[in-house]
């Protein structure tokens, strides 16, 4: 099995910054395209920013500039710094991985429980 933990969400004020860091763990022989989604209350899921094993970025219009995805392989770890927060930035965010298991075939795609990100004054 393969686990991915969120952390680092909370309260912010507009134009401040948050850090998100996902760790994955568990039976992981490499991690491929790993990623950041959030959803908003009444919204769909949405694609924040994603990176491929090689470096590659991937950001929504609306975050770009703002916001810088990394990762660590090392840690088998991707962050999301997230700088000049706005309100409509509020939203749970999730982490995904398309991971190759362990003595495992092909990629299989697999989620974070979310963490709650609030930007209000």
């Amino acid at each position: 099995q393969v686990q991915l933990v969120e952390s680092g969400g909370g309260l912010v004020q507009p134009g401040g910054s948050l850090r998100l860091s996902c760790a994955a763990s568990g039976s992981i022989f490499s991690l491929n395209d790993m990623g950041w989604y959030r959803q908003a209350p009444g919204n769909q899921r949405e694609l924040v920013a994603n990176i491929n094993s090689g470096g590659f970025t991937k950001y929504a219009d609306s975050v770009k500039g703002r916001f810088t995805i990394s990762r660590d392989n090392a840690k088998n770890t991707v962050y999301l710094q997230m700088n000049s927060l706005k309100p409509e930035d509020t939203a749970v965010y999730y982490c995904n991985a398309r991971v190759r298991r362990t003595g495992g075939s092909g990629l299989d795609l697999y989620w974070g429980q979310g963490t709650q990100v609030t930007v209000s004054s």
